[in-house]
């Protein structure tokens, strides 16, 4: 900082001691930069009553270093070519931060300063430096955009990747050569969730990069339904919170752990992990450690091998490496008697760098080197374009340039390196996002290695921005098993997830589907009811087809009544071909032997409906078997009826003086018994015409299958054909009832009687047993009624005459008729 002193001339003078470059080389335009050469800095006491001591920087870190000789090597390579600033020279002025934001703040004002005692009679005046470079931090880089942004000089980082950087108001002037972590952190999510790994720790610095870098990965890892365990932060400065955040992993059921830290802390949790022998667990790394040559140590593989992370793509820059080994060492950093007087105190400033000398240990993972080179090309271009250079007259002299002329052609720049990798800024100041997915493993030779195994494309289109090689991965101890990290396992198909109370989101029990519900896919949420005419199967991952259910002629029920139908029809036409035989016979003639022979048709045809009734129902079938069910057995009912007044009137007739036989002569039975018979075709017609039966599936009375039966239609019409049929049937009985004693030919009064007795038992039983029987039994259930009935009018009616003819013929005489009847 420069302060104006009144003395013989006012002169604007520097306050304080200066501070000097570890690394310089004048030039016509200046390029700074700072680097954390050494990584350990021990601050002076500051009790503010005597001027503080320069801080002991230790530790040199051959990362950062290789650094600033990468940015050395790039500025002598542009200094040497023809098409790019070709009469321009230019310089550098390296600064050594050792890893101190204080320290970092005091070589940024020294870049913007210079290290000059006096400028003359204004403070105000040009930046020492165009533009800089670094920091390899993110909270560093932030600190040295903040100051240098009221100048509006350009802050160019090579690694500096907070998403907090992005804000353009804030940060005007900076750019960065790397991508912002908002790709990084999303990458991450994405993979993780592509691994199925639903149950992650995370573990971060305590930093901007750190702690910005974790807000966005936990907000996508949301968005793909990973859940996080735990997440915990550290600085480097802090060994008591390391501690808590090395038990909490101790204490995790999460195998995977996501760490986003920096390679500094990174070092630390790995010496605490080893320490406390924590092995086997999946780390996810950032590029900012996950292929950092200080990690590599002979117990580190134990912990990270396996690891996966992002790195960036390494670019191959041709001389680098040669450089770096030799280049570098016998021309720009000399230490011999032709050195300067300032070369000479840099050189025994800086002794320990003397340790790294022909060190080649790290040269195949210069990844942020690239980053570094890319930063100086781009100065340069913009510098080109400003000065208006060209390859036959050169640039444009004397050279003036402001740093906020720098700043507006960065943002234009656009130029490919090494034939390769295209540079350009996006409206953020950042580069396109390009990462390669690397993986711990050892080689062949029982070195670690990180293998790339896929990459990241923010450029690409989706779908194709994220490519992994699954089968190349190692995972930890050494296997090819992917490791499983939930907290809870998958639902599979068939049940669904219940969350647990106060737990997180992947925190689930599997519940089974209920009955009639479905889940076909994992991890499902809730069930799916089965559509209407299906239903789910054991397993409840599918629904099939409901089975229907019909009373059929193939199973063992309908068989059963099919015989017992068959067997009534046989004997009813025994019956009838007994009366034909013996029409003649005195019993057959007393007993109506035309009503008889009705009867007995009609008879078989209430037992031949009953068939109906089997089969699956049709819209045919359940006209048919209704109505023929009703018309059939008023025909059977209204021969009894008629065959009850006959016996009535006959014993009238036998009364002297009554000639009431004449009034109800067979011409008048045959009237009776088609007029009671043609209410009830009227009735049928009627229920027909107006709302018929018709076959429905019936899907509510069972669940698990289709009732196929035969619908009402109108209920009115079938209660009123059953009703009709009762109303005879009552009838009927009454008269019956009241001829039952009467002095008849063979008891018929009180047969009729008996039959109807049944009758009107049967169809009484029927109706709450046809109401509460479910499924095809309802049909069972009116088959029985019919068949029972049927036979009780059989029985009861011609089995004791068929008896006489069959077995006591000695009976069918007209002596005996006359004789009971007299008697």
């Amino acid at each position: 900082m420069y302060k104006a002193v009144v003395k013989p001339a006012s002169l604007c003078q520097i306050w304080g001691d200066p501070e000097f470059p570890v690394l310089y080389r004048e030039g016509d335009v200046t390029i700074g930069s700072v680097f954390s050469i050494h990584s350990k800095n021990t601050q002076p006491s500051l009790f503010f009553t005597e001027r503080p001591t320069i801080s002991n920087c230790t530790s040199i870190d051959l990362w950062q270093f290789r650094f600033a000789q990468t940015m050395i090597f790039a500025i002598e390579e542009i200094n040497r070519k023809k098409d790019l600033l070709p009469n321009v020279a230019i310089g550098y002025r390296i600064y050594d931060n050792c890893a101190s934001t204080l320290s970092s703040r005091s070589a940024v004002m020294a870049l913007m300063n210079g290290d000059e005692m006096t400028l003359g009679n204004s403070c105000s005046g040009q930046s020492a430096v165009h533009a800089i470079i670094g920091e390899s931090e993110s909270t560093s880089t932030i600190v040295l955009s903040r100051i240098t942004g009221p100048f509006q000089i350009p802050v160019i980082s090579h690694s500096a990747t907070c998403e907090c950087l992005s804000n353009r108001k804030e940060f005007p002037s900076f750019f960065r050569t790397i991508a912002s972590d908002r790709y990084q952190s999303v990458a991450l999510a994405q993979l993780v969730k592509h691994f199925g790994w639903t149950w992650v720790g995370a573990v971060n610095s305590d930093s901007d990069y750190g702690n910005n870098g974790m807000a966005i990965f936990l907000s996508a890892a949301q968005e793909e339904g990973v859940c996080v365990e735990y997440t915990e932060k550290f600085d480097r400065a802090e060994p008591e919170k390391l501690k808590k955040v090395v038990e909490v992993i101790k204490k995790s059921t999460a195998q995977v752990i996501v760490g986003f830290l920096t390679h500094a802390e990174m070092n630390n949790l790995l010496e605490q992990l080893s320490l406390h022998n924590i092995t086997g667990r999946q780390f996810i790394g950032v590029e900012a450690w996950i292929t950092a040559d200080s990690l590599v140590t002979p117990t580190s593989f134990s912990v990270l091998g396996g690891a996966l992370g992002f790195a960036l793509q390494k670019t191959n820059i041709s001389g680098l490496d040669d450089f770096l080994v030799r280049g570098f060492w016998e021309t720009d950093f000399l230490c011999n008697e032709t050195s300067t007087e300032r070369s000479l105190k840099t050189c025994k400033a800086n002794q320990d760098f003397l340790k790294l000398k022909h060190n080649d240990d790290d040269l195949t993972e210069l990844r942020y080197s690239t980053n570094i080179y890319k930063a100086i090309y781009a100065v340069a271009h913009a510098l080109h374009n400003i000065l208006k250079c060209s390859d036959n007259q050169g640039c444009k002299s004397p050279v003036e340039v402001k740093p906020w002329e720098v700043v507006e052609a960065l943002k234009h720049v656009n130029f490919t390196i090494k034939n390769e990798d295209k540079v350009w800024f996006d409206h953020t100041g950042a580069a396109v996002a390009r990462y390669e997915v690397v993986n711990w493993q050892r080689g062949a030779d029982q070195s670690i290695q990180f293998k790339p195994v896929g990459y990241y494309d923010a450029s690409l289109p989706s779908g194709k921005k994220f490519v992994l090689n699954t089968e190349a991965i190692m995972w930890p101890g050494g296997t090819k098993q992917l490791p499983v990290s939930v907290c809870s396992e998958s639902c599979h198909p068939g049940t669904y997830k219940v969350l647990q109370k106060g737990k997180p989101v992947c925190c689930f029990d599997c519940i089974p589907c209920p009955v009639g519900e479905f889940s076909n896919t994992t991890d499902s949420v809730d069930c799916k009811k089965c559509p209407e005419a299906y239903w789910s199967n054991q397993n409840r991952d599918a629904c099939l087809l409901k089975n229907i259910e019909f009373l059929s002629f193939i199973e063992v029920l309908g068989k059963v009544l099919v015989f017992f139908t068959l067997l009534g029809v046989v004997l009813t036409l025994i019956a009838a071909t007994l009366f034909l035989i013996n029409k003649d016979t005195p019993l057959v003639k007393a007993n109506n032997s035309e009503l008889s022979f009705l009867l007995l048709f009609s008879l078989s045809l209430c037992f031949l409906c009953s068939l109906t009734f089997i089969g699956k129902p049709t819209e045919w079938s359940c006209m048919l078997r209704h109505t023929a069910f009703g018309i059939t057995f008023v025909l059977c009912i209204s021969c009894i009826l008629g065959k009850t007044i006959v016996v009535l009137m006959a014993f009238r007739a036998t009364l002297p003086g009554n000639n009431v036989m004449k009034w109800f002569g067979p011409a008048q039975q045959r009237l009776t018994v088609l007029f009671l018979t043609f209410i009830q075709v009227i009735i049928c017609i009627l229920w027909l015409t107006i709302s018929p039966p018709f076959p429905v599936k019936n899907m509510t009375y069972y669940m698990e299958k289709i009732i196929l039966e035969c619908a009402l239609g109108s209920p009115f019409g079938f209660w009123a054909v059953l009703g009709y049929i009762g109303l005879l049937a009552l009838l009927c009985f009454v008269l019956a009832f009241l001829a039952r004693k009467l002095p008849d030919s063979f008891n018929e009064g009180k047969h009729i009687t008996f039959s109807m007795l049944i009758f009107c038992a049967v169809w009484l039983t029927f109706i709450p047993a046809y109401v509460s029987s479910p499924g095809k039994f309802t049909v069972a259930v009116e088959i029985f009624a019919i068949l029972a009935s049927s036979y009780g009018i059989l029985f009861c009616i011609f089995a004791p005459k068929c008896f006489i003819l069959v077995l006591k013929p000695e009976l069918n005489t007209k002596k005996h008729l006359l004789g009971k009847t007299q008697g």
